[in-house]
């Protein structure tokens, strides 16, 4: 059994879940229309270009988990998941996942989203995994610190071989499958690395190593 690795965000959706959310958490409301809008977008701004302080970002993403109580959130989720994620759903993607199921591989999400916006994902997309950064619950509620290694850039690579460990499964023939260059330390160690929709710092090195470069968006 082959490991099959996918990065979430701009992979194998088409947008990118973390920044949507806080762009629904606008749109509902929730949190300051002007104020909260101009530092998501910042923050999405700096993870494209590679400069990303994960643990600001972690600090202004989470806060807004504390507001509520679980039963909220998952509303809200419910939510999210109907008006945003599904419309970013792509059918290549699909079937590239039902690709890799048939081949008895085991279906791995990482991601540097939180878990609480990505796990409902993965169990809607069907795989048999998913790592991500993880959120502090304490007594039944978030905390707006995190736990653990970011699963972002090498933190992906930390999380994955922890996982490893713990679960037995090995990289002899795994795939990853990514659209980003943070992802780069994690493409560099899978026997098949696949570029998905690169971003073009990713594109440039994909072609220098000669990985292969796929586009799971509509024709």
């Amino acid at each position: 059994m082959a490991l099959a690795i996918f990065d979430l965000d701009n992979t194998l959706l088409n947008g990118d879940s973390d920044h949507a959310w806080g762009e629904f958490l606008v749109t509902k409301g929730v949190v300051d229309d002007d104020v909260y809008k101009a530092a998501n977008d910042h923050f999405y701004q700096q993870y494209q270009s590679g400069g990303l302080d994960i643990d600001e970002y972690l600090q202004f993403a989470l806060e807004p988990l504390t507001r509520f109580s679980m039963p909220e959130l998952a509303e809200l989720h419910q939510e999210f998941m109907r008006t945003v994620i599904e419309p970013m759903f792509l059918e290549q993607a699909h079937q590239l996942l039902q690709k890799h199921r048939d081949a008895g591989d085991f279906l791995l999400i990482i991601t540097a989203t939180n878990a609480f916006v990505t796990h409902p994902i993965g169990r809607a997309l069907g795989v048999d995994a998913i790592l991500a950064t993880d959120p502090e619950i304490v007594a039944g509620q978030y905390t707006g610190r995190y736990v653990g290694f970011p699963c972002f850039q090498y933190g992906k690579v930390e999380r994955l071989l922890a996982w490893l460990t713990e679960t037995g499964h090995s990289l002899e023939g795994s795939y990853f499958y990514s659209d980003s260059h943070n992802d780069l330390p994690l493409l560099e160690m899978v026997d098949f690395p696949y570029a998905v929709d690169a971003d073009d710092t990713l594109k440039e090195h994909a072609e220098a190593e000669g990985w292969p470069i796929i586009s799971l968006r509509d024709a």
